[in-house]
């Protein structure tokens, strides 16, 4: 797993992307990061898919890296967003697509698959707010708690500041704090990388204007209006049972939704799951594309608030 990992530029949906490239196979792999991340955060799983006979991107989603970040609130609106990625898709003039996603990337995928905006032989879901799967309903004091941060986000310029501060110690703390089941296994350097990535001009209001189009710009609540039909592309869901946030609730309903799912769940692995365990990660995801049986366990090693 050598394939050389690549730099391009990629026009899509009137914006040029910054992507992280590997492989030529026929089949290709497309993979949607979240915040505060960028394409490099697939590192791991960019030789293997290579290795398995697929053309990968990971690109630099808008607003993020070194791609094209439109100025305004509207122009981070869900709907642009799935626009992005079916143009990503049409650009990479695939017949047959795998769509990987993480974190915010798994709005966009799952809204993919929800509606069929574009056809996918395959769906790879990694801790992420798949909206219509959670079991939860209403609120508690302790979703709120959870999701305190977006809400801070709806503010204006105060998050970019206290994000910025210290060097973009935030942004660190992100990654080696309490969102990482495993810290070790994200080096200095990693973090560097999306330090830098998040230092761009207008990187980090890109960035939060994912939270700010969805929560109070409506986006979520349109999200809803369009229903959620069951997925019927087959999927695999790899979830780190120690993401104080996104936990396993998330994606309670997955079972209801996605006839052919496989669900596996990581413990001692937090959010930044196919970071911090790239090893067990690549296993799971070389066997289920291959059709062999995936190795871990569909039930929870513990209970998970």
């Amino acid at each position: 797993m050598n394939a050389e990992i690549r730099s391009e530029r990629i026009h899509a949906n009137g914006l040029d992307f910054h992507v992280d490239t590997c492989g030529d196979g026929d089949r290709f792999a497309l993979c949607l990061h979240g915040f505060p991340e960028i394409g490099y955060s697939w590192r791991h799983q960019l030789p293997l898919l290579a290795s398995l006979g697929y053309r990968v991107w990971a690109p630099d989603l808008r607003g993020f890296g070194q791609s094209d970040k439109p100025k305004g609130v509207r122009q981070y609106a869900f709907e642009h967003l799935v626009d992005d990625v079916a143009a990503l898709i049409d650009a990479s003039g695939a017949k047959e697509t795998t769509l990987l996603a993480h974190d915010w990337g798994v709005m966009l995928a799952s809204q993919i698959a929800f509606h069929q905006v574009r056809p996918l032989s395959r769906l790879v879901l990694f801790n992420g707010a798949a909206i219509g799967m959670q079991a939860e309903t209403g609120f508690s004091f302790s979703g709120l708690r959870r999701i305190a941060y977006a809400i801070f986000f709806q503010l204006p310029f105060l998050p970019e500041r206290m994000l910025a501060a210290g060097n973009y110690r935030a942004i660190r703390d992100s990654f080696t704090g309490r969102m990482a089941g495993r810290p070790h296994r994200i080096s200095a350097e990693d973090v560097r990388v999306f330090q830098k990535a998040m230092a761009r001009p207008g990187a980090l209001t890109g960035g939060i204007n994912y939270y700010r189009a969805q929560i109070f710009g409506g986006g979520f609540r349109r999200i809803f209006q369009l229903g959620f039909p069951q997925i019927q592309t087959p999927t695999l869901i790899l979830w780190g049972e120690d993401d104080p946030v996104l936990i396993p609730s998330t994606i309670g309903r997955a079972e209801e939704l996605i006839p052919d799912l496989t669900l596996r769940f990581l413990p001692g692995v937090g959010h930044w799951i196919q970071q911090e365990a790239p090893e067990e990660v690549n296993e799971m995801l070389a066997a289920w594309l291959t059709d062999q049986p995936v190795p871990g366990s569909a039930t929870l090693s513990s209970t998970t608030d």
